[in-house]
């Protein structure tokens, strides 16, 4: 996630495609226009900054390719991909298409998607991170920006409620409760501790501490204890008002990180990926930090991976291949395009690029690059793409986990029907 990760229909996306493999033809009416001038069109989601910069750097890519022009089909990640799926399943798919990792299996799989190995120039990404794009060695997608999902703190809220900051590399789960149940009663309830996430990437990095894998093939590989005890440390938060209750977790997590507590400055911490530092210290105005997140004691890794913000693909039906790999290779490789995108797509995964513009980046930046590269070493490997189906797998933790919150299911309940719809999800 980008760019938050919001839900989105994994049923709508798989029933969309199931015409790709009959399809034939694509790339839409991108033909030669006048002077032998070749239309590209490309797919993506974000703000109204991100399509400010993303027109700039278009306009930048134009300039050094006259021959190419660009049209961007932009809108916002709620729409995004049933409006791309519906492209794709009528032969009218996009050259370049912006994905997440969840996303990436459910086209490539489908033959959707172009091997990129090579037709764009990888040597300055970090080996493991690209692999992220690649499926049966094939690389159908490029990452063009990293990031790690992380535990965001305002320290002033935390020190005007009487606490410290935690010592992040020895912290425990335990201590989290502590303290944020501690930052609730020292400010009175003026100020919650912190907030709950659904977030898959928080369950994958407790899995590991506990030294199970998310996924093992087409199947949940984390154990139905694992996943209870999860929850206990939510159930721990609620009940010590460290966090909300059910009912208001459930209305916050629905909401981005500019409304959220942290965003609002009504909660003192709260777990988003890196990348929407900057996001949630613009809508709080205050200094943010980040920190580890807590570990099991005695595990022997934090479990925390660093992965792709987002990817650029081409189209395998696209009649423009070469011009789609070399606007690619641009908005991945080129440090002009750096210049203007900057972290906007996550910290750029291309090093040299990255050299060209940390000088440049925005405060919060500067701090998630300097967060990320002492935490580097600790970092496990980037995960693969997760299989087809994977997509839902937020919706189904949200509502499982809300069901425990609630009090509506037992934890033992609620796990097995977790885990049996998860993987009718993956198997279908």
């Amino acid at each position: 996630m980008s760019s938050g990760k919001r839900k989105w229909s994994a049923a709508l996306l798989a029933a969309a495609l199931l015409a790709v493999t009959a399809a034939c033809g694509g790339g839409g009416d991108g033909g030669e226009g006048a002077g032998g001038t070749v239309t590209l069109r490309f797919s993506y989601w974000g703000s109204d900054a991100r399509q400010k910069m993303t027109e700039e750097a278009i306009a930048k890519f134009e300039a050094k390719n006259p021959t190419i022009k660009v049209e961007g089909e932009f809108s916002d990640f709620d729409s995004y991909y049933e409006s791309l799926s519906t492209k794709v399943a009528a032969s009218d798919a996009p050259d370049v298409i912006q994905l997440e990792i969840r996303a990436l299996r459910e086209y490539a799989d489908r033959g959707t998607l172009a091997d990129l190995s090579s037709s764009v120039n990888a040597a300055d990404i970090d080996a493991k991170l690209l692999a992220t794009g690649a499926i049966d060695g094939k690389q159908f997608a490029i990452p063009n920006g990293a990031n790690a999902f992380s535990l965001i703190v305002n320290p002033a809220l935390v020190e005007s409620s009487g606490q410290k900051l935690p010592d992040d590399t020895t912290w425990t789960w335990d201590d989290y409760v502590d303290l944020a149940s501690k930052i609730t009663s020292g400010s009175d309830g003026k100020v919650t501790g912190t907030q709950l996430s659904w977030n898959p990437a928080y369950l994958e990095i407790y899995a590991a501490q506990k030294g199970e894998s998310f996924y093992q093939g087409n199947q949940l590989a984390m154990s139905p204890q694992t996943i209870k005890e999860w929850w206990a440390i939510m159930q721990k938060l609620i009940e010590t008002k460290g966090s909300p209750d059910a009912a208001k977790s459930a209305e916050v997590g629905a909401t981005s990180v500019d409304q959220s507590l942290l965003g609002t400055n009504t909660g003192a911490m709260g777990m988003w990926w890196s990348n929407q530092l900057g996001a949630a210290a613009s809508a709080s105005g205050q200094n943010l930090e980040l920190l580890r997140m807590p570990k099991l004691e005695g595990a022997t890794t934090g479990g925390m991976f660093m992965q792709p913000a987002m990817f650029l693909a081409a189209s395998s039906q696209s009649e423009h291949a070469a011009e789609a790999a070399k606007f690619i290779d641009f908005m991945i490789n080129d440090p002009e395009a750096g210049q203007i995108i900057l972290s906007d797509r996550g910290l750029p995964a291309n090093a040299k690029v990255l050299a060209a513009v940390r000088d440049k980046l925005p405060e919060a930046d500067q701090k998630t690059l300097a967060f990320l590269e002492e935490a580097k070493s600790e970092l496990k490997d980037p995960p693969a793409a997760p299989p087809k189906g994977a997509s839902a797998m937020e919706d189904i933790l949200t509502r499982y986990s809300e069901e425990v919150m609630f009090g509506r299911m037992t934890p033992d309940d609620a796990a097995a029907k977790l885990i049996a719809e998860a993987n009718a999800s993956i198997a279908g």
